[in-house]
């Protein structure tokens, strides 16, 4: 029995579309990842990028659990002394890129490094319901039917 090694030709990449509404954020991120890595499909290969496009639509309108919406801090730095910024969830949901929520949980469940860089390139999160990629018709993926607790009422 050999072990199979998936190589960049053989790799065949589907596009996903995924409604965010009433998701909530960390479930909803865990799964992209799985899905940007390509470990739901049985020829996953560690060092090659085997995971779909997926297309996050009404990022807007995601879920925090508990009291992350007030309290969750996301923190950065300048690269100036002391040059430590921050922002809380609801400024970021609230302001002009509310996607970031999303970008920045799914960023931070892959690998560091040139494949995880590569694997975040295929995420394409979009605040409102339009995305500009009807092109490549992307199979609908309903988060929600998979688990009773990856959507809440709100």
């Amino acid at each position: 029995m050999n072990t199979y090694s998936a190589k960049v030709a053989e790799v065949e990449k589907k596009w996903v579309l995924i409604d965010a509404k009433g998701l909530v954020v960390g479930r909803l991120a865990a799964l992209i990842a799985m899905r940007l890595r390509g470990k739901h499909r049985p020829t996953f290969t560690p060092h090659i990028d085997t995971g779909d496009n997926v297309i996050v639509v009404n990022a807007d309108k995601v879920v925090l659990t508990g009291r992350k919406y007030e309290q969750k801090t996301y923190y950065w730095h300048t690269g100036y002394i002391g040059g430590i910024k921050e922002r809380k969830a609801r400024n970021i949901l609230e302001g002009k890129f509310p996607g970031r929520v999303i970008e920045k949980a799914v960023e931070r469940m892959l690998p560091r490094g040139p494949l995880g860089r590569r694997q975040l390139g295929n995420l394409k999160v979009y605040g409102g319901e339009d995305h500009p990629h009807a092109a490549q018709q992307p199979e609908t993926l309903d988060v929600a039917a998979l688990h009773p607790k990856n959507a809440r009422d709100v």
